[in-house]
Parts: structure tokens; C-alpha cells; sequence
């Protein structure tokens, strides 16, 4: 996810198979019910695999949706509603984010096992995921799930320089990467997950942990050189943690692709340093919001630097031009490490802020670049239509325009790039199987 802790505190083919919900009211989760889906094996012909391959090139073009449980003392039953998880999304935002073009929605959501012990099932959660899934499936939308929560990990790692000033400091729990325990339960998690929802069409892929963070939240390390001479194989480790995950996971489904992120919150510059395992069936990931401080989170008023432009960009204090050829370079790190490891590689998250001087043409040059290295991508927002949300938490809305001040649908330049190359998707649910 897109940090910036100031910001982010103001912040059919396919069909149904079956009985899906069929209501466009907010998510209850005592109204919902597991999606009654045909059981599709993934060693089917319509092989699940095939969608990520690097031989066949960019298939999948779409955005992540963002929720968390909702904290009722400190949001309120207003701001992301007032069920358990929050913000609600409907089957309208599913459906309008299938007409706009996009072909698969990466969930960004809590997972199913509760963050303090004892780690358990958590079955909200699962009920939320369920109803995600069935609304996906409605709109013929692949979906990937990404747990950003679990044992010992709260939605509130990634504001954690908000605790004690804008959220209780209690919310703050990051001890997965201290706690053999913990980490233990991501295992357990993880299995349980891979066994309800391996046979489901829908799910396409399970991206493990969005954004793994111990080097910053536990050992304020930025260079991966530093972090691996001292952490190596320690609990603090991502690359002695997910193959474990892995392991556990392929005991009840050895064919669904499993997406791994990158350490330091899925930095494209740490994907060399994740170490490649024997899986033949793992895709691995990269968030891209380069360059971050300088460019795609600058807020108003006013955003200074533009794209392309001159400024410093490697913290030199001398001015640097920034256009495609620095993007191309930047990205080629993720060409460089497909290409040395022979595995697909994705990028589910990457955006800008709509504001930014230039959004358009940068966008149009990332997401170029995307299609030329041959992988599947996933923008980071699409939001729902709950207006206490969608009018508080506007910086990624790409259909509200440059203006800061605006919080509703207005054409514009970065939503017709964004919506150009989501034009590009042939695959949908309903004709990828059988």
C-alpha cells in the first residue's frame, strides 16, 4: 500500500455458477455465505498458471482494493462504515471497475487468523473474503487475495508513524517478525486459506504478505547489503519466513500461483535479495511508487517537481533528470532478475498521486514499460462509492481529476492512460474456462 502516514490519517460469462449474493447493499456479515462456486482443479485446462507465465506476456491488468477492520473508537460508524470491515464495497464498484476495463482485482484485505493470540480463525473475515470473492466473480473479475494482516501484524504497520498521535499505540503490532509463534500461525493461516479456496476459479493467486517491513520496523535498516550481513536466516529474515508459508501451503494445494513480495515494503530495489525456491509455481513481486518522496506522493498545495523533470533524486543535492530513460533503468531490475532467475515477476501495486504535475505522461511511460517487460500489474486504488471514505481518502482516485479540492468522477488525462491500457485485456473469467 501507498505510504504516507500524514496522508493516510486524512484520509458475465462466469456468473454466478450458483447462488451469489445478488444484494448491492454494504457487506453485513451475518448476511453473507460462501460463494457457491463449481469446483474448477487448477491442473485443469484452464490452468490458473498460465495466466502469470512471462512467455505469454501481460494478461492481467487491474487494481487493488484496500480494506482493514474497523476500529469503532477511532473511525466512528460512519467513515468506513459500520460493519466489522471496512470501507464497504458493493457489487456496483466491482461492476464499474469491469466496465472501466480492468480484468483482475488484487484484495487487499485482512486475513483470516486474528493478529493476538490465541491465533485463530477470525470469521469475519473469512465472510468478508467470501462475499469479496462471490462480487469478483459476479463482475468476471479474476481475483488475487494479499493478506496484509495475520498473527501478530496489524493493518496499522503501514501508519505506524501515526501511533500515539492520530491511533492508539496499542493498535501498532508488528512482533511477526520477533515471534517464532507468530509466524508459525502465518503457516497455519495460510494452509487454511489454500484448502477453502484452491478449487475456486476465481482466486488466481495468493500473494502471501503485502509488503513485508522488518528492516524498517524493527531495525530502521534501507540497504538490503546491510540488512542481509547482519539478518540473514534470523526470524527478521522474509527469505527463511515465506518459503515456510509456501511449504504449508502446497500441503493442501500444490497448483494455485503464489505471489512473494519484496522486502521493505515490496521495494523494487530489494527484489534481487529475495531468494528464488524450487516452487515451480510462484510469481515474484515488486510495489513500484518511485520515486516516492520526490514525485508520486507529493501533496498539496503545492507539487512542485514534475514529470519529466530535473530533480534530486539519489539524495545527492544535485538536480537529476527524471523521464523514461531513469524509469526504464530503474525498472530494468525487475527485466534483470526474471531474466537471471528464469521466473515471472509482477508488479500489484504502483500509482501516484492524481495531483502530481505530469501523473499522465508518467503513468503512460510506467505502465508501457510494464507491457515491454511482460508482466501482469495491479493500480493502486480503486475505491468503493462509500462516500465518508471516498470523500476524505481521495489522493489515488484517478476519476476525480488533478484537483485536489474535487471528490467525484471528472474526466481527465491520467484516467483515459490508465483506462487505454486496461482497454488491452482479452481474458475475462467467462472465456478463459472451459
Amino acid at each position: 500500500m501507498a505510504r504516507s502516514s500524514g496522508f493516510a490519517a486524512r484520509f458475465l460469462g462466469l456468473l454466478l455458477f450458483g447462488a451469489l449474493l445478488a444484494s448491492c447493499l454494504p457487506f453485513e456479515p451475518d448476511e453473507v455465505a460462501p460463494s457457491a462456486l463449481p469446483n474448477v482443479p487448477a491442473e485443469s485446462s484452464g490452468d490458473k498458471w498460465s495466466l502469470w507465465t512471462a512467455e505469454r506476456g501481460t494478461q492481467l491488468r487491474g487494481a487493488n482494493i484496500w480494506q482493514r477492520i474497523v476500529v469503532p473508537e477511532l473511525d466512528g460508524d460512519e467513515f468506513l462504515g459500520s460493519g466489522y470491515i471496512g470501507p464497504p464495497y458493493t457489487q456496483a464498484d466491482f461492476d464499474e471497475l469491469a466496465a472501466a476495463g480492468a480484468n483482475y482485482v488484487n484484495l487487499s484485505i485482512p486475513g483470516l487468523f486474528t493478529e493476538r493470540p490465541p491465533y485463530a480463525l477470525d470469521e469475519q473475515a473469512q465472510a468478508n473474503l467470501d462475499n469479496l470473492i462471490a462480487m469478483a466473480a459476479e463482475a468476471d473479475l479474476f481475483v488475487v487475495i494479499t493478506f496484509r494482516t495475520g498473527p501478530g501484524r496489524s493493518d496499522f504497520t503501514f501508519y505506524r508513524d501515526g501511533a500515539g498521535d492520530w491511533f492508539d499505540a496499542d493498535l501498532l503490532i508488528e512482533w511477526v517478525w520477533t515471534d517464532a509463534e507468530a509466524q508459525d500461525a502465518w503457516v497455519d493461516m495460510w494452509r487454511y486459506t489454500a484448502e477453502r479456496y484452491r478449487d475456486n476459479p476465481v482466486v488466481v493467486g495468493y500473494d502471501l504478505m503485502c509488503e513485508p517491513n522488518s528492516n524498517d520496523v524493527a531495525l530502521g535498516i534501507w540497504e538490503p547489503a546491510d540488512f542481509y550481513a547482519e539478518y540473514a536466516g534470523s526470524l527478521y529474515d522474509w527469505n527463511q519466513f515465506y518459503p515456510r508459508i509456501v511449504e504449508g501451503l502446497r500441503e493442501v494445494d500444490p497448483y494455485t500461483p503464489i505471489l512473494v513480495n519484496a522486502m521493505s515494503w515490496g521495494s523494487v530495489r530489494w527484489l534481487p535479495y529475495l531468494q528464488v525456491i524450487e516452487d515451480p509455481r510462484i510469481v515474484y513481486t515488486a510495489h513500484q511508487y518511485e520515486p516516492q518522496g520526490q514525485y508520486t506522493h507529493q501533496e498539496p498545495p503545492p507539487a512542485l517537481n514534475t514529470y519529466p523533470g530535473r530533480f534530486d533524486l539519489d539524495w545527492d543535492g544535485q538536480p537529476d533528470a527524471f523521464d523514461r530513460d531513469w524509469l526504464e533503468g530503474y525498472l530494468s531490475i525487475i527485466s534483470d532478475f526474471q531474466q537471471a532467475n528464469g521466473v515471472p515477476a509482477a508488479v500489484n501495486e504502483y500509482g501516484v498521486l492524481r495531483w502530481a504535475p505530469g501523473a499522465a505522461d508518467f503513468m503512460r511511460d510506467e505502465m508501457d514499460i510494464f507491457e515491454t517487460l511482460g508482466i501482469n500489474y495491479a493500480l493502486w486504488v480503486w475505491d468503493p462509492d462509500w462516500r465518508p471514505w471516498a470523500e476524505s481518502s481521495t489522493g489515488f482516485n484517478f476519476r476525480y481529476g488533478p484537483d485536489p479540492e474535487n471528490a467525484s468522477p471528472a474526466g481527465n488525462d491520467l484516467q483515459d492512460v490508465i483506462l487505454d491500457f486496461w482497454a488491452r485485456n482479452t481474458l475475462r473469467l467467462s472465456n478463459f474456462y472451459p
